[in-house]
C-alpha cells in the first residue's frame, strides 16, 4: 500500500485508472467497534460520477466501494509473474481452448466468435469475445441475443478475469447490463512431460473415436449426434480408456476414460473420469500419463485443462501432477428483461 513520505497512507488512482489493476484498502463497518480495513485487489473496472468504485478480482467476484472509503490505494503489475508452468497469453490460450472443443456452427461478430452446438455445453454455445465486435457494446448484445434467440438457444457470453489481457471490463459491463454470471471455472496449465513420467500408463487403451464404452462412462448422459461431434472436434484427438475388466476391450463400462486434443505445442485434457467405487487408485493419473506420451510424441510440450472452482478432487491431482491456475472463465447469461 502507498505510504507517503510522511508515513500517512495515500490514495495514488484516479478515474483515469479504469482499466488497470489496482491494490486498494478501504475502511468497512458502521460502528466504531466494527470498523476494519480491508484490501482489495483487481481490476478498476468503473469510478461513477456519485463517487463508487466497481473492482473485478482474479475470481471475477465485483467489489464495490465508495470512493470516501478509500484509505490508500495504488495501481499495480498488470498480472503477477508466474513462477512455475508454460509461458502463454490469454489470448494464446483461449484459441486453443476454442479449437480444442469445437460448435457446429459459428459466425464472426467483428473480433467476437457466436457458437452453437444444440445446447451441448455452455463452452460450445457461447460467444468468446477476443477483441472488438465491431458493434457499440449494446448493439454486439443485441446482435447475440438474437442469433441465439434465433437457435432456440439461451445468450451466453464467455469471458475471462484473472490474467494480463482477461475481460474484467467487460464482465462488468454486462453485470451492469443485467447479465447473469452462472458458471466460473479455471484454466489450468503446466509442463507436459512431467505428467508423462507419473504412472506407466498400463491398460490405458487409445483410441480416434469415442465408442459406445467411452460414451458410457462420459458424465453427459445420452450424447447426440451432436454433442458427438463437438467430442472429436480439435486438431488431433484421443480418447482413453481404462475397461472394467483388464481382459475386456468393449462392452461394460470402463473404470476411467479420458480425452485428449494436441494442437501444436499445447495437449489440452478434459473428460477424465473414474468409477466412483474405483477413485484414489491412480486411473485417473494413469490416463493422463498414457494421453500425456501420446502428445509427446506428437510434439507437444505444454498442456492445459479445465477444472470448476468446487472440484477439489481434481484440483488435488492436478496440483500434484505440476498444473497451476492461469487465469478463471465464465458464462454470463442474458437476463430474462434482454431477452434469454
Amino acid at each position: 500500500m502507498e505510504i507517503s513520505a510522511a508515513g500517512r497512507f495515500e490514495v495514488r488512482i484516479t478515474t483515469a485508472d479504469v482499466g488497470k489493476r489496482v491494490s486498494v484498502r478501504r475502511l468497512t463497518g458502521n460502528g466504531v467497534t466494527t470498523e476494519k480495513f480491508t484490501d482489495t485487489v483487481g481490476v478498476l473496472t468503473s469510478w461513477d460520477d456519485d463517487g463508487m468504485l466497481t473492482i473485478t478480482r482474479r475470481d471475477g467476484e465485483i467489489v464495490r466501494m465508495a470512493e470516501s472509503a478509500l484509505v490508500a490505494a495504488k495501481v499495480v503489475p498488470a498480472a503477477p509473474a508466474r513462477r512455475r508452468g508454460p509461458a502463454a497469453t490469454y489470448r494464446e490460450l483461449a484459441r486453443v481452448a476454442a479449437r480444442g472443443w469445437r460448435p457446429v456452427e459459428s459466425e464472426p461478430l467483428g473480433e467476437w466468435e457466436l457458437r452453437a452446438a444444440a445446447g451441448f455445453t455452455r463452452r460450445a454455445n457461447s460467444v468468446l469475445p477476443l477483441g472488438d465486435p465491431g458493434l457499440p457494446l449494446d448493439a454486439a448484445l443485441a446482435t447475440v441475443r438474437r442469433w441465439y434467440g434465433e437457435r432456440g438457444l439461451p445468450a451466453y457470453v464467455q469471458t475471462a478475469t484473472g490474467a494480463e489481457g482477461t475481460q474484467e471490463l467487460l464482465c462488468a459491463e454486462l453485470e451492469r447490463r443485467g447479465w447473469v454470471r452462472e458458471v466460473s471455472a479455471e484454466l489450468w496449465t503446466g509442463a507436459l512431460a512431467p505428467v508423462a513420467d507419473r504412472a506407466a500408463g498400463a491398460g490405458v487403451l487409445l483410441s480416434r473415436e469415442a465408442g459406445e464404452d467411452w460414451l458410457a462412462r462420459y458424465r453427459r448422459k445420452g450424447v447426440s449426434e451432436v454433442a458427438s461431434k463437438v467430442l472429436r472436434s480439435g486438431p488431433s484427438v484421443w480418447f482413453a480408456t481404462v475397461p472394467a475388466d483388464p481382459g475386456e476391450v468393449s462392452g461394460a463400462v470402463p473404470a476411467a476414460i479420458g480425452r485428449l486434443v494436441v494442437d501444436g505445442r499445447w495437449a489440452g485434457f478434459a473428460a477424465v473420469e473414474v468409477d466412483p467405487e474405483l477413485r484414489r487408485r491412480g486411473l485417473a493419473t494413469e490416463v493422463m500419463a498414457a494421453l500425456a506420451r501420446r502428445a509427446l510424441a506428437e510434439g507437444a510440450s505444454a498442456a492445459w485443462l479445465q477444472v470448476e472452482t468446487d472440484n477439489e478432487g481434481a484440483r488435488a491431482l492436478y496440483g500434484r501432477l505440476g498444473f497451476t491456475a492461469h487465469h478463471t472463465y465464465h458464462h454470463y447469461r442474458a437476463s430474462g428483461a434482454d431477452g434469454s
